[in-house]
């Protein structure tokens, strides 16, 4: 596994993959940006910097995270929320087909290893709060005005 890291409007982000794909993107707010990406990661960066950019909606390089099989369907859930839409962590569990998962989910996408690519920041509460981001709450609604900034501004102010 090799790490590329890149400067984001919201922090560094570490992305972290081989030739079997990315097994993990992360944001901190301290460390540098490389000088040099991993030939197998440099899809992965263009296709977050064309995301940062307003270019991108969607992503295609090969992911590889490491997970429960539970974890693993609930991200899998996450990557069909479209691009500028939310969607409540009651909605994703009924989704994944028990109501009553919901904890279960809301820790499952809590432990999304692949920031922004599955995208967790696209869930809300029932009651259109911004709640349970790794992250950060202020870059959870950082995320969701980029993706949508006439709605989500609305929402969030």
């Amino acid at each position: 596994m090799e790490t590329a890291y890149i400067k984001t409007p919201l922090g560094i982000a570490a992305i972290t993959g081989d030739e079997n794909g990315v097994a993990i993107i992360s944001v901190t707010d301290e460390g540098i940006a490389s000088t040099e990406i991993p030939l197998f990661l440099q899809i992965a960066v263009q296709q977050l910097q064309e995301y940062f950019d307003s270019k991108r909606t969607d992503f295609t390089f090969l992911l590889n995270p490491k997970g429960t099989e539970f974890q693993q369907k609930v991200w899998k859930s996450l990557v069909n929320i479209p691009f500028g839409k939310t969607k409540t962590y009651l909605e994703q569990s009924k989704g994944l087909g028990d109501v009553k998962a919901i904890r279960a989910v809301a820790s499952a996408n809590g432990k999304n290893p692949l920031w922004i690519v599955v995208p967790c920041h696209r869930v809300i509460g029932s009651d259109g709060s911004l709640t349970g981001y790794a992250g950060g709450l202020w870059r959870k609604k950082w995320l969701l005005e980029h993706e949508n900034p006439t709605t989500q501004q609305s929402l969030f102010q």
